[in-house]
């Protein structure tokens, strides 16, 4: 049931893709369902000459398994800030925003369209591409929603090898439990960027702005799961089966 639910979240997601778009692919199950539809629709002709930036390495394999055509930033971008692909239909006046449209998922996403993310390990560059777009649609389903992040996930902190000491004794001086991320194999989990992933329970956090704010300051800290003010579309499946579409006031 929740599979579908996801399935249902994801084409509603692809079909806000157009020919000729650059397209952020996030990292996750949800995230699969999308690029499986993406596959689909540029197969049978209906998405023409669209590139996408995927957020990890899993991401890439399977969309390169699928057919789906790949790009980067360096590919995207000359050196003098123009973009390299010409057919893109972006019409960019802030050239921060090289992507039209992002799709991924989220471990929570509260009232205000605040999320957690990260449960994928990819929160670093699925920032990047958030930063980066124009628009980011976050696909869930239901049991994705909380009135106030932190009731049903842990705040994943990205964090240089070095400091991960130091980094979890800063979290529990906020008042988190903290645990050190680990793989299958009981070993610690490493990020596609050679970090690892400090997990911090919070708890129910109400003010999640002021605790980005903190994290953002500590140097040992790479980026964290917290993505503030940053969606456009919220994209949700419910457990009747209905789709629910949720707008931000965000404007670029």
């Amino acid at each position: 049931m929740i599979n579908q639910l996801k399935k249902l979240a994801a084409e509603k997601a692809v079909e806000e893709i157009s020919s000729g778009m650059i397209v952020g692919l996030g990292t996750g199950s949800t995230v699969q369902f999308a690029l499986e539809k993406i596959s689909e629709k540029i197969k049978n002709g209906e998405l023409k000459k669209i590139l996408c930036i995927p957020s990890s390495v899993r991401t890439e394999t399977e969309a390169k398994k699928l057919g789906i055509p790949l790009t980067n930033f360096e590919e995207l971008i000359m050196d003098n800030g123009e973009l390299q692909i010409s057919n893109s239909q972006l019409a960019i006046s802030n050239f921060q925003f090289v992507i039209d449209i992002t799709i991924d998922g989220a471990d929570e996403c509260d009232e205000e369209l605040n999320l957690i993310k990260g449960g994928g390990g990819a929160l670093l560059r699925e920032k990047i591409l958030a930063q980066a777009s124009k628009r980011l649609i976050i696909i869930v389903d239901e049991s994705k929603l909380s009135k106030h992040l932190g009731t049903k996930w842990s705040v994943p902190v990205e964090v240089i090898q070095f400091a991960s000491s130091v980094e979890q004794k800063f979290l529990e001086s906020l008042g988190a439990k903290v645990v050190r991320r680990k793989n299958a194999e009981g070993k610690d989990y490493v990020t596609d960027e050679n970090n690892f992933i400090l997990d911090a329970d919070f708890g129910e956090i109400k003010n999640p702005g002021e605790l980005s704010a903190l994290l953002n300051k500590r140097a040992g800290i790479v980026e964290h799961g917290l993505f503030i003010g940053m969606t456009s579309e919220l994209i949700c499946a419910m457990n009747d089966g209905s789709v629910s579409v949720k707008q931000s006031a965000i404007s670029f």
